[in-house]
């Protein structure tokens, strides 16, 4: 291509006055009139981030520091059934829209997570390969570790943020993703706490399958790590805490023609309580539940506590958008009352798994009930570090425990059978 002088002069000259202009300097009072005039956004505006957080790549920018930090893990490479969770992260912060910094008070727990104490971020997604699932493994596992052990916003110092175990250590929230996601993030948890996790897991199904569970013959090293047996690598491992442990929300069929997957001693099987789906009518409702499992997990300030959630703990009538969809699971509203009353435990990090967004409906109800389970979790860590005790559920003040104590008078004594005889295994058995 050639080029005349007067174009060489023209493009010296645009050259010249775009160095100009930005050597110029903006008076305050103009870039205060321009925040003023342009500093809006609506809720279907702006960069598709989680809840209209800033952007940031994390893993490149070694300086950046927060108090919760928002991870994706577009990962799905270990399904057993339909993939395509690889786009929840990205689903997920798309129906996050509505969540906005200046629009965002929880009326159940009397804060506004995005304009409190806590440095929030949305720290963008890790680069996690599809092609092998071994260095998948450890991407994730390298990522949760790095970005878990960034020094916080919030010191331990300060009046605010978590205190105990936690004091003065970040939290990742993690968009997954299949489940296998929280194997990885279990190891980082562990190096970082150095003792063994609860875990309180949310799902229809066990996720602690013995891998041979999927094929007895065909087996390598990787076809361990899939999304239905990683809670049995992890249990092996060490990296779970048996007697505090528990799942909710079951409602899978089993193995083979008994229900061995229950009964076999000795199993990682046998290291969660196990609440079914059913369970929640002859446990008086959501509150019930709840009970059950702080009975199960205790407020340990110096326990820490990984709460996984995928979201086929939801009926697909409601949440369809997901891999192995199981009729019969709980509605929206009443997996959300469920967060909302557990907002006391040390939670040190959580996922939300498993939305596949080529299966969700028009309306996207799989999506958005995933990015308001974040919102919950998100709300229940940073008022866990608020150091005063806020009251909430919608306006009322009175304590949070003074009414659980109440609703927990009206909840009857009688337990599901399965339920019982979960709690009823020693703990050293466990």
């Amino acid at each position: 291509m050639k080029l005349t002088w007067a174009g060489l002069l023209a493009l010296a000259g645009t050259a010249w006055s775009h160095a100009h202009h930005d050597e110029e300097v903006v008076p305050q009072h103009v870039r205060e009139e321009l925040l003023k005039k342009w500093n809006q956004e609506w809720s279907f505006t702006g960069h598709a981030s989680f809840a209209h957080l800033k952007p940031i790549k994390c893993l490149v920018e070694p300086d950046e520091r927060y108090d919760i930090a928002v991870i994706g893990a577009p990962f799905d490479t270990a399904v057993s059934y339909r993939p395509g969770a690889r786009f929840g992260p990205r689903a997920i912060r798309a129906a996050s829209a509505r969540q906005m910094a200046g629009t965002s008070f929880n009326t159940r727990a009397g804060i506004n997570p995005y304009s409190s104490w806590a440095t929030v971020k949305d720290c963008g997604d890790i680069p996690i390969t599809p092609f092998d699932n071994g260095l998948a493994e450890r991407q994730m596992y390298e990522a949760f570790l790095e970005l878990g052990t960034r020094t916080p916003t919030t010191k331990a110092s300060s009046e605010y943020g978590t205190k105990g175990i936690s004091a003065g250590k970040s939290k990742l929230v993690t968009l997954g993703g299949d489940h296998s996601v929280a194997l990885p993030a279990l190891r980082a948890l562990y190096q970082i706490y150095q003792k063994p996790i609860t875990v309180l897991h949310f799902d229809a199904h066990l996720d602690t399958w013995n891998p041979v569970r999927y094929s007895a013959y065909w087996q390598s090293e990787q076809s361990a790590f899939n999304h239905g047996s990683f809670f049995h690598k992890a249990s092996r491992e060490g990296l779970i805490c048996n007697s505090t442990s528990a799942h909710a929300g079951l409602r899978t069929r089993l193995t083979g023609i008994d229900d061995s997957d229950y009964t076999a001693p000795g199993t990682p099987e046998q290291g969660f309580m196990r609440i079914h789906a059913d369970d929640i009518d002859e446990l008086g409702g959501p509150m019930g539940v709840v009970n059950q499992i702080i009975q199960r997990t205790g407020l340990d300030p110096d326990q820490p506590v990984y709460l996984s959630v995928d979201i086929d703990v939801l009926d697909p009538a409601t949440a369809p958008g997901t891999g192995t969809p199981e009729p019969g699971g709980w509605t929206t509203r009443e997996f959300i009352r469920i967060l909302r009353g557990l907002e006391k435990l040390n939670i040190v990090g959580a996922d939300i798994v498993e939305v596949s967004p080529s299966y969700d409906n028009k309306g996207e109800t799989t999506a958005l009930a995933a990015a308001q389970v974040a919102f919950e979790i998100i709300t229940s860590m940073v008022k866990a570090g608020a150091g005063e005790d806020l009251g909430g559920w919608y306006g009322r003040k009175e304590s949070v425990i003074a009414a659980q104590e109440t609703e927990t008078e009206s909840v009857p004594e009688s337990k599901p059978e399965t339920t019982a005889e979960a709690e009823s295994i020693p703990k050293d058995e466990l």
